[in-house]
């Protein structure tokens, strides 16, 4: 049985007026039969390339665009994933999100997402059901916080789904290492020979933060240090700096692990504020890697995230676990390699030796 999709576009012959070009006149314009162009638009593994080729030019030229909605009836295919956001606005989420829609659209996708405005099971079994209306053929799951995934352990959602976050309650994990890069931000302090180092860390119950935090703990566990109960913060720079206020009133410490860039550029400000000099009496890292890192006051030392290979990854896994032949190849059909995510120290000026610590 042959399968073949309308579209849109337009066509222009002498004096007869524009109008929307049509498969069939891809096929004339191509000098090869509709069936033809059917299977090029379904991707047939039986087409010459030059054919191929041929086709593809003459849907250029006619800009024709199948009608995806046509496509998915006759096809069970959208072409379209889902995502579930749990958080918005912060520097990672976005561009999260960002990677994500670059890669999927390199393997002719497109991603639609839901907002949970907040993380009540209702709110995210209506987002699960919205995406499922939308007939996306596989669900990413961008939310930092453990009880999203309580709730969606409960749920039959009954296309394939991933976790960018955690491993846990059968979610495969496709984010990169927090763990091991808050283990490189803190042994670096480590390195400096720090012993007293304090960690601002990020809300309770986020995925992201127990990891960092985790990793933080186990560095100074291994190095046989001090550890301190760790200070929830928000995420917010503005946190940061009232987090170096109330922590200049004792000032037992001579450096600062922050579980993101903005806290850590506001322990920054927070800390000149009240008159140190950084690095020389404080040294703070942080983590993300974000813009706005090397232009702080000093220069931020931090850990840096690849989340355009996160979405690569992310994508590249969902795809393989719909089945398609998408997840290997771009839309042109080239292989990809594996992008590379591990998080890596980038070393600046916020952090110095203690030994350089003048209280």
């Amino acid at each position: 049985m042959n399968v073949h999709i309308e579209g849109e576009g337009t066509v222009s012959t002498g004096e007869e007026r524009t109008r929307t070009a049509s498969i069939r006149d891809v096929a004339r314009a191509a000098d090869v039969s509709y069936q033809t162009v059917s299977r090029v638009l379904n991707g047939h593994p039986s087409i010459r390339p030059e054919t191929k080729q041929r086709v593809l030019d003459a849907m250029a030229e006619l800009r024709y665009r199948p009608n995806q909605a046509a496509r998915a009836l006759v096809t069970s295919r959208s072409r379209t994933i889902g995502v579930i956001l749990g958080s918005r606005g912060e520097y990672g989420p976005t561009s999260s999100l960002a990677a994500l829609e670059d890669a999927a659209r390199a393997r002719g996708y497109w991603v639609t997402s839901a907002y949970l405005g907040d993380t009540r099971p209702e709110a995210i079994r209506a987002a699960v059901d919205h995406l499922r209306r939308q007939a996306v053929e596989g669900i990413v799951v961008h939310a930092p916080q453990v009880r999203v995934f309580d709730v969606l352990e409960e749920l039959d959602i009954g296309i394939p789904h991933l976790g960018l976050h955690t491993a846990q309650r059968g979610i495969a994990e496709i984010a990169e290492d927090q763990v091991h890069g808050a283990r490189l931000a803190t042994e670096h302090l480590i390195g400096l020979g720090h012993v007293e180092i304090v960690h601002v860390a990020g809300p309770q119950d986020w995925i992201e933060a127990e990891s960092r935090m985790r990793g933080y703990l186990h560095a100074l566990s291994d190095a046989d240090l001090p550890t301190r109960p760790p200070i929830l913060g928000d995420w917010t720079a503005d946190f940061g700096y009232r987090a170096a206020l109330e922590l200049s009133r004792r000032l037992d410490f001579t450096a600062v692990f922050a579980a993101n860039d903005e806290m850590a550029l506001g322990l920054l400000h927070g800390f000149r504020d009240i008159g140190l000099e950084l690095p020389r009496q404080l040294s703070v890292v942080g983590f993300d890697d974000i813009p706005l890192a090397r232009h702080g006051w000093p220069p931020l030392t931090t850990v840096h995230q690849n989340f355009a290979g996160l979405g690569e990854r992310a994508v590249g896994a969902l795809l393989a676990a719909i089945g398609g032949n998408d997840a290997s190849s771009d839309a042109a059909g080239a292989p990809r390699a594996e992008p590379e995510v591990a998080p890596r120290l980038v070393v600046r000026d916020s952090a110095a030796g203690p030994v350089a610590h003048r209280m």
